[in-house]
C-alpha cells in the first residue's frame, strides 16, 4: 500500500552530518526510495547533540545542496530544514539557534529521549520546553527504555500538549519484541500523533511509512498520521482531532494484531 503525498517529519537525509548518508549521491538514493514509498516532503532532522554539534547555518546549507541535486535529477522530493535534538543538549544551545532548528524553520521541536533505562529529568525537561512556550515532538517514544519502564510519562507529556511521533518501523518490530509491544499500546491508547520512517539510508533503515501502517493494522490512519498532523505542524496550524470514524476499525484490527503476537 503506497499514499502518495506523505509528509516525513523525521529522518537522516542530509551527507556528512551524522550518521545517514556519507556522501550526496547516498543522499540521492535515500530521496528515491523515499518517492518509491509515497513520500513527497522530508523533513532533514540531522542529530544535534553533544556527539554531533551540527547548527542551523550547517544544517540550511546542506538542505540547499540536496534539493539543488534532487532538482537536476527530476525527483519529486522536497527537503526541508529541522533537527533532532538530544534532551540532554538542550541546556547547551542558545534560545536564538534552539529556534532555527525547529521541523521545517516551524515552531516545533523534534526532541530524542535517550535510550537509558533511568531518565529522572525527562519528564520535567519536556514539561519545562512546553511551559517556556516551545511545542514539542517526541522522537521514537516508543524506543525510550525509561518511557516503556514508566508508561505514565508519555500519558502525562500528552496532556501537557508534546506530541508523540513513532518510527514506522517500530509498528512492525524492527526494534525488537518489546519496542513492538509497546508502540501497539501507544496506538491503542491512541497516544500516537505521528509515524516517520525516521529513515538513514535507502537498504537498512530505508524510508517507508504506509506499509507499516498497513501490516499493523492502522492503515485507516496513515492520511492523519503521515499528511494531516505533520501538515498541520509545518504550516504552524492547529493538530487536526483524531478521526472519530477510524477508531471503532482500528481498535479491532490493533486487537487482532495483538493476538498474532
Amino acid at each position: 500500500m503506497v499514499v502518495p503525498s506523505m509528509i516525513d517529519l523525521h529522518s537522516h537525509v542530509l551527507p556528512g552530518i551524522d550518521d545517514g548518508p556519507d556522501t550526496v549521491e547516498r543522499s540521492v538514493m535515500l530521496a528515491r526510495a523515499a518517492v518509491a514509498a509515497g513520500i513527497r516532503t522530508m523533513v532533514a532532522t540531522p542529530h544535534v547533540s553533544a556527539r554531533c554539534r551540527n547548527d542551523a547555518d550547517t544544517i540550511a546549507r546542506l538542505v540547499d545542496q540536496v534539493n539543488w541535486r534532487l532538482r537536476a535529477e527530476e525527483i519529486e522530493l522536497e527537503i526541508l530544514p529541522g533537527a533532532e535534538i538530544a534532551i540532554t543538549h538542550l541546556p547547551n544551545i542558545e534560545p536564538y539557534e534552539l529556534a532555527r532548528l525547529g521541523l521545517g524553520g516551524g515552531s516545533w521541536l523534534l526532541v530524542e529521549p535517550p535510550f537509558a533505562l533511568i531518565a529522572p529529568d525527562l519528564e520535567n525537561r519536556l514539561l519545562d520546553l512546553t511551559r517556556a512556550g516551545r511545542n514539542v515532538v517526541l522522537a521514537h517514544p516508543e524506543r525510550c527504555p525509561a518511557l516503556q519502564r514508566d508508561r505514565q510519562i508519555v500519558r502525562n507529556l500528552v496532556d501537557a500538549g508534546v506530541l508523540m511521533s513513532v518510527t514506522a518501523g517500530s509498528l512492525v518490530g524492527r526494534f525488537g519484541g518489546e519496542v513492538k509491544r509497546y508502540a501497539a499500546e501507544l496506538a491503542r491508547e491512541e497516544l500516537i500523533h505521528n509515524v516517520t520512517s525516521d529513515a538513514h539510508d535507502s537498504l537498512r533503515r530505508p524510508p517507508g511509512m504506509a506499509e507499516e501502517l498497513d501490516r499493523a493494522g492502522l492503515a485507516q490512519m496513515t492520511d492523519w498520521l503521515t499528511c494531516a498532523v505533520p501538515g498541520a505542524i509545518l504550516n504552524g496550524g492547529e493538530i487536526p482531532p483524531r478521526p472519530e470514524s477510524s477508531r471503532g476499525g482500528v481498535n479491532q484490527r490493533l486487537r487482532a494484531w495483538r493476538q498474532r503476537l
